[in-house]
């Protein structure tokens, strides 16, 4: 049947289904811009406390500077301490964007269009917040340009032997293919935004940033085909660069780290922490921004179905690489023997145990639905499934 009917002046007429899509369609634009230009005092708290924490970090950040890496607790041996725990953290975040945007893609996952912006902005902003931890780590990081490859009189060069070095090609390559992927995707909603704002200026400006979208149907034709490169593009990053991030442990020779389970290891949990961040996320936006009609209880259960998912992947690591170590025993291996076995009693048991706690035992209860379905819940498991992940880290 036609999805037109045609009345006694010959004009073309859409029937009921087509004017429901259209009001639906301009409504979904009024209140997702609304929400944009005219926020919630509950924005302006999460606002004003985002700022605070930045202002906390750039203070510990100048004591360090003035007093020096031992106020960070790093010194003879200790020669990354916290920072490496953070930057292999943030960079796991940073894999949900293109788990949800590219990987779902392709795999025609409709849910994923609730979440996909956030979590591609999510990775943008946490590649850079992982990039800030190497600097932080210098000390003097005005100094920041000697570690560049370029001829000097100091006598200075890289080592590209260096797993660290590795992670310098691997994080600004993904950082440069996510911010072109997050931008890809935004041309369509700057262009919407051209048309709705009244002031001419921001009218200029994201006719700019739109780069002169006009909706046609050739311009859609090339908008999917370099979309769906790009999600090609992007997915074998994933495993990749957690994969060369997870080498500064497992090319070292330290016994219970130079494995080659870490590769798998580590990209399935920094798919699940990414997973629990937009979850984070995502259930304050959803009321901050009043987007409870676009943004329904059966997404979230969907992205917590795939949190379980990740979740028994990493459980199914942690008892592989624990079961090896005791199936060896000290006959086999005493020093990964006893390695493990102070993870399990030792000074720092509290940390691994907690780790277990967070990443092992607490996702186990989203096989129950009523759990999967209650928003407060899932944003109160993501925060120690995140604690648990940084733990794992450390």
């Amino acid at each position: 049947m036609s999805s037109h009917s045609t009345n006694v002046l010959g004009s073309n007429v859409p029937e009921r289904d087509e004017l429901y899509a259209y009001n639906y369609k301009a409504k979904l634009e009024e209140d997702v811009f609304a929400a944009v230009s005219k926020p919630t005092p509950l924005f302006y708290i999460a606002l004003l406390t985002a700022l605070g924490c930045v202002g906390i970090g750039a203070t510990s950040w100048a004591i360090q500077i003035i007093n020096g890496l031992g106020k960070a607790g790093i010194m003879n041996p200790v020669g990354w301490g916290v920072y490496i725990t953070d930057f292999v953290f943030w960079v796991g975040i940073a894999h949900s964007g293109t788990l949800i945007s590219a990987i779902l893609f392709l795999f025609r996952a409709k849910f994923r269009n609730r979440f996909n912006r956030t979590a591609e902005a999510m990775t943008v902003f946490a590649v850079l917040t992982a990039g800030l931890f190497p600097l932080i780590h210098l000390g003097r990081v005005w100094f920041f340009y000697w570690l560049f490859p370029y001829p000097n009189q100091r006598h200075l060069w890289v080592n590209f032997k260096s797993p660290l070095v590795w992670d310098v090609f691997a994080v600004s390559t993904y950082l440069t293919v996510s911010v072109v992927f997050w931008y890809i995707g935004l041309v369509p909603d700057l262009a919407i935004a051209r048309r709705i704002k009244e002031s001419k200026i921001a009218k200029t400006l994201y006719g700019i940033f739109s780069l002169g979208w006009t909706g046609t149907f050739k311009e859609w034709q090339h908008y999917n085909q370099l979309y769906k490169f790009l999600a090609a593009l992007a997915t074998p990053l994933v495993l990749s660069v957690h994969s060369v991030v997870s080498w500064d442990f497992a090319m070292g020779v330290v016994y219970g780290w130079h494995t080659t389970i870490f590769a798998p290891y580590f990209v399935a949990g920094a798919i699940f922490s990414g997973c629990a961040m937009v979850i984070t996320l995502m259930v304050p936006m959803r009321k901050m921004f009043r987007l409870e009609r676009y943004i329904a209880i059966d997404d979230f259960e969907k992205l917590a179905k795939l949190l379980m998912l990740t979740g028994l992947i990493v459980s199914y690591a942690y008892i592989v690489e624990l079961a090896l170590a005791l199936y060896v025993g000290k006959e086999g291996n005493v020093f990964e023997y006893e390695q493990f076995m102070y993870r399990l009693t030792g000074d720092y048991a509290w940390a691994y145990w907690t780790m277990i706690l967070c990443n092992v035992i607490s996702p186990l209860t989203l096989f129950v639905r009523k759990l999967r379905r209650n928003l407060i819940y899932l944003f109160v498991l993501s925060i120690p499934i995140n604690i648990g992940m940084w733990f794992e880290r450390f």
